[in-house]
């Protein structure tokens, strides 16, 4: 899991075609950001998680920060990633540990679809409004999170029935991600809050059989 904290902005190197998706090279500055993933590990890309198909070693090939990932189709279908081109730049986000300091909120890096920008105000607050996919809506609430591009976000307003959230970004956030590269019509990566996910799931599904449930516990 991941937390929503941006480490570091990397850059795409190339997006390659393979008969299984594309393998994806991303650029981390090493300057920056000392992390070297080893082969396996879970690297967090502008919301998506992505798994190191090699090493980035200290010298040779990948030594000077280059990460490569495969990408299947089911992720570039949900994702953002189909978009990706050489020279973008990306949010980066190692792998959360039991002792990282959880500045954000629980994220998977399981996107769940991709909002389009409908409007970005910079005057006095820089604040964005948002349109999700319908289905994605019932997790947004005001002053709940939500993970964009990676980025661990409070929603400032969410209207469900007009089908649009907002964000208001501070200024540490638009220099040290993407966000501040957003534009009107881009889409982004959305990750809805794990916890409304499951409370929704159980309403719809478990709710209406609850009390018998609970009357059945010690009986088996």
């Amino acid at each position: 899991m991941f937390t929503g904290i941006i480490e570091v902005m990397g850059f795409v190197e190339s997006v390659t075609p393979r008969p299984s998706g594309v393998r994806l090279c991303v650029r981390a500055p090493l300057e920056k950001w000392g992390y070297r993933p080893a082969a396996g590990d879970s690297v967090c890309v502008s919301g998506c998680c992505l798994t190191a198909v090699e090493a980035v070693g200290e010298t040779g090939e990948g030594g000077d920060g280059v990460m490569k990932f495969d990408v299947i189709p089911e992720t570039l279908s949900k994702t953002t990633l189909r978009t990706f081109t050489p020279g973008g730049r990306v949010n980066l986000e190692r792998a959360a540990t039991a002792s990282t300091l959880l500045g954000g909120h629980i994220v998977q890096g399981h996107v769940d679809g991709v909002a389009t920008i409908e409007n970005i105000t910079t005057e006095g607050e820089w604040r964005v409004r948002l349109r999700p996919a319908v289905e994605l809506m019932q997790y947004m609430a005001p002053k709940g999170s939500v993970c964009l591009d990676g980025v661990s976000l409070t929603l400032a307003a969410a209207r469900p029935k007009e089908g649009w959230i907002e964000v208001a970004l501070i200024p540490t956030t638009l220099d040290k991600t993407t966000l501040r590269e957003w534009r009107v019509g881009q889409g982004v990566n959305v990750e809805a809050d794990a916890m409304a996910k499951m409370v929704v799931n159980y309403l719809r599904h478990f709710a209406s059989v609850g009390t018998g449930l609970a009357s059945g516990v010690g009986t088996l």
